[in-house]
């Protein structure tokens, strides 16, 4: 019966979950490396980010004689020649038109307000299938516009609670940065050493694996993110759009997320447009068509190619599933986390299959 292989299956769920059970009995102990983590992770996650932005950089000076030190040099000051160009020239716009927008919600509520008193002054040109819910979500508009402020205000003070943490995190940013630039290639040879060679080589071909996706994704999506946000911009501007840099910014930030950010990205701009003029529903939505379609057929093929091999369906189960485990920061995580565990899995399977097939043939 051992060598049964759906007795080694039970054997091993029996034995993963008293592993779960123990750990959880146990939980104090790993609650002061948990508190450890936590406290690092937004720097490191950071820095890790920039890390794989800079890095065909890096390469791309060193091919050519320079030296490291003098390579993070470079890098570091081409970060702050962008961030600053950032703060003079785009950031004052975006923050001017940001407080525009919010100082002007309470009209366009009212606008909508007129427009929903006009359609119900004119019920009988409207069927009932159409008019009730417009007549019930009127009647609920106060709820659900104070939900909302509430939900903001509860979100924007938890935020101020973490200032000190963040900005804390942000100094510690550069010094990651710095030394994943420069001892970053000795990371695998560290963790290989301990080992075998065939065991070493095994993690080796892991570690690349996970570099080579986490690489695909970051580069990828942020690339793919400042080219929609730049041609968001160029159309915005093209119809006059009002508060344009504001709502393109916005579209960058959300396009990070996969699938879901184009639909987020086009809400806002579609109601700040829709109220200014009606016809730019339509422009608006053209718009994003083009932008989506510019970058879902020439950007992301030529820039993310094939490394993630992700289904779409997969990767919208994959961020609802973690949108309602973690919120926001498991919608933005939730690609990068599933590639890393789905190559993993896929690895120890695949060199599973390889030594049970040697050993069949040492056999023959």
């Amino acid at each position: 019966m051992i060598n049964k292989r759906w007795f080694r299956v039970l054997l091993f769920l029996i034995m993963f979950f008293l592993l779960i059970l123990l750990m959880n009995a146990t939980k104090f102990v790993f609650v002061p490396f948990i508190q450890y983590l936590g406290a690092v992770a937004f720097p490191i996650i950071g820095a890790g980010i920039l890390y794989y932005l800079t890095k065909p950089l890096m390469h791309f000076l060193e091919k050519r004689k320079v030296h490291r030190i003098v390579s993070i040099i470079i890098i570091f000051i081409t970060i702050i020649v962008v961030a600053a160009l950032f703060l003079l020239f785009i950031w004052p716009i975006a923050r001017d038109q940001s407080i525009n927008l919010f100082e002007s919600i309470p009209t366009m509520i009212v606008a909508v307000e007129n427009f929903i008193d006009y359609w119900q002054e004119h019920y009988t040109l409207i069927p009932d299938a159409v008019l009730d819910p417009i007549i019930s979500f009127t009647d609920e508009l106060p709820t659900h516009i104070e939900t909302v402020v509430n939900y903001l205000f509860g979100f924007i003070g938890g935020f101020i609670g973490q200032v000190i943490s963040i900005a804390a995190g942000l100094v510690l940013i550069p010094f990651f940065l710095f030394f994943m630039l420069k001892d970053g290639d000795k990371l695998v040879p560290f963790i290989t050493h301990i080992f075998k060679k065939k065991k070493a080589d095994n993690i080796r071909s892991l570690l690349g694996k996970l570099d080579a996706v986490l690489g695909s994704f970051i580069q990828g999506q942020l690339i793919v993110s400042f080219v929609v946000g730049v041609l968001l911009l160029i159309g915005y501007l093209i119809i006059g759009l009002d508060y344009a840099v504001a709502l393109a910014l916005f579209g960058m930030v959300t396009n990070v997320i996969p699938y879901l950010g184009p639909f987020l990205a086009v809400t806002p701009a579609l109601i700040v447009g829709g109220i200014q003029d009606p016809y730019n529903l339509i422009w608006v939505s053209i718009i994003m068509i083009v932008a989506q379609q510019f970058e879902s057929n020439i950007v992301s093929p030529n820039v993310m190619g094939q490394a993630l091999n992700l289904h779409p369906l997969t990767i919208i189960t994959v961020i609802l599933a973690a949108g309602s485990i973690a919120g926001f920061i498991g919608i933005v995580f939730a690609v990068p986390a599933y590639a890393v565990i789905r190559t993993i899995i896929v690895h120890f399977y695949d060199t599973y299959v390889d030594s049970k097939k040697n050993k069949e043939d040492a056999l023959i």
